[in-house]
């Protein structure tokens, strides 16, 4: 299943990066399938951790970047020991400029971005696939239920994207809750047989943001990947700072925002009326404070 993606300016852009073959193969394909189920066993990721950590994952690399088309030159370092000191690489500063005005909304990541309201049942509808706010927080409903009316936004990061993310303004947050899962894809293509969020681990916090008010941070974690690393627990934060990354594969973010706080630029809420992502940058203003 392709995926239409836009940039900011409106072109539709190639991302460079294509593994629907394998991934049609391992959902469409009876030995596929079979293969899937070992796949996304937890303790299979953890070999793949230990793999993507040593030095025998660093001729992995070359073929990445080519085929996602990455530009090195913008990363602090350019020599990795393993493939995952390669993903998890940081950026110079500078290259991600952050929007510094107080009503302006943040991306807080590189990604494909979506914008969806949160309907009355919080039911939710990507790309086919149907998942409740509820799910997604792990059962907690009372939680869920306070962004009723407000947005959904959907961060799909994939291995071209620098999977360090920040928070998006000053403010206060409480421990991460983890939530346990079968690690799973996040491709659009397994849409049409797994709910994947929830599927996947993922962990969430509560953001007290100065000017945004209360915001539900969730990063979910995909097939193969070994961990979603949070940096703090309870911890006073600033616009910018870096929360986070992703280790070892694509991954996605998802920010519930409460209703009447921020509007989405028209541009983004336009491609995803049309089942179409908008490219975003980490810093990057994406909606403005009501």
């Amino acid at each position: 299943m392709d995926v239409n993606i836009k940039s900011r300016e409106g072109e539709y852009i190639d991302t460079g990066v294509s593994d629907n073959g394998a991934l049609s193969f391992l959902y469409e394909n009876i030995i596929g399938r079979l293969i899937l189920k070992l796949l996304i066993r937890r303790f299979v990721s953890k070999l793949a951790g230990i793999y993507m950590n040593s030095r025998f994952s660093k001729r992995l690399i070359k073929s990445t970047v080519e085929e996602a088309n990455i530009d090195l030159t913008e990363y602090e370092s350019t020599e990795f020991d393993s493939y995952n000191a390669f993903f998890t690489r940081k950026i110079k500063s500078g290259k991600r400029p952050i929007a510094t005005g107080a009503d302006s909304f943040i991306s807080p990541c590189d990604a494909k971005v979506s914008a969806y309201k949160i309907s009355d049942d919080s039911c939710f509808y990507i790309k086919n696939s149907v998942y409740t706010a509820t799910d997604l927080l792990g059962g907690n409903e009372a939680l869920a239920n306070g962004y009723k009316g407000g947005y959904c936004l959907i961060f799909r990061l994939t291995v071209d994207d620098y999977h360090r993310y920040c928070y998006i303004d000053d403010g206060k947050k409480g421990d991460n809750t983890y939530i346990p899962g079968v690690l799973h894809t996040v491709k659009p293509i397994a849409l049409g047989g797994y709910n994947i969020y929830k599927r996947n681990c993922r962990e969430y916090t509560i953001l007290k943001t100065k000017n945004f008010g209360e915001i539900v941070q969730v990063e979910v974690g995909a097939m193969m990947v070994g961990r979603i690393k949070n940096l703090h627990g309870c911890h006073t934060f600033r616009r910018g700072q870096e929360k986070g990354m992703f280790e070892f594969g694509g991954s996605t973010v998802v920010l519930l925002v409460k209703e009447n706080t921020i509007a989405v630029d028209s541009d983004i809420l336009a491609n995803t009326s049309d089942n179409i992502e908008t490219v975003v940058r980490l810093g990057e203003r994406i909606g403005s404070k009501i």
